[in-house]
Order: C-alpha cells, then structure tokens, then sequence
C-alpha cells in the first residue's frame, strides 16, 4: 500500500529545500566557486533534492509494480520505471533521470566537480523538481 504520508513529507523536504536553493540561483558562478561554503551547500541541497525522490521513487515501484516488471537496477531507472507506472510522461522520465548523473558526481567524484556544470544545474534542478513533485501530488489525488 502507498504510504501518502512518507511521500507527502518527503516532498514537504524537497519543497523546503527548494527555497534554500533558490537563494544560490541568485549568486553568479563566480560568486559561488570561489566561496566554500556555498559550494557545499549548493552541492547538499541538490544532492538531498534528488535522494530524497529516488525515496519516493523507490517506495512507488515497491507498492506498484507487478510481478511481470523487472526491479530498477540503478537509481537512474527508478525515475523511468514511474514513467511505465504512468505516473509521469515518459519524456519527462528521460528528462529527471538525468539528475541522477550530477548525484552521482557529487557522490562520488566530490574531488574532480566541475562546477560549471553543477552551477548550470541549479535551474534544472529547480525547475525539474518542481514538476516531479506536481505530478506525485496528482498522482496521490488520483489514488
């Protein structure tokens, strides 16, 4: 069964986040690359943002899928396998899933970051995550 509650308070945190996060959208490159302290929490806010989906994420496959569908093998197929259980557009699924690739930078190649592309992710970020958390909600309305 669907716990509403876990997703609602998961996208409660997403949502929370987000209004750190546009705080450093503000800030140029510059501004943040050469200030330790909000890289750190440019790289933490977005890394907590995209867990904490892949939570919902793999809370959803757990309650939804059938016998017939094959488990997600990584992080990144979770976001495709809501795509399969119609909760979002498949193009929308390729589109997130992406974010599971600058997750995997700043978890695990925290010491080679471009952060360039970190920065750029930013508005991603915010606007991806955004719809994410607009189609979870209509999908719990729905159910």
């Amino acid at each position: 069964m669907v716990n509403k509650e876990f997703i609602k308070r998961k996208i409660f945190l997403i949502e929370k986040e987000f209004e750190f996060l546009k705080e450093f959208s503000e800030f140029s490159f510059q501004e943040i690359v050469s200030d330790f302290k909000k890289q750190a929490i440019v790289e933490r806010l977005m890394e907590r943002i995209i867990m904490r989906a892949i939570d919902i994420n793999q809370h959803l496959i757990a309650e939804l899928s059938t016998e017939e569908m094959s488990p997600p093998k990584n992080y990144k197929e979770t976001f495709l396998k809501l795509a399969d259980l119609k909760i979002y557009p498949k193009e929308f699924a390729k589109n997130i899933s992406k974010s599971v690739g600058t997750r995997n930078i700043l978890v695990h190649q925290y010491d080679e970051i471009d952060y360039s592309q970190i920065y750029s992710s930013i508005s991603d970020c915010l606007k991806d995550y955004y719809q994410y958390c607009d189609y979870i909600f209509k999908f719990l309305e729905k159910n």
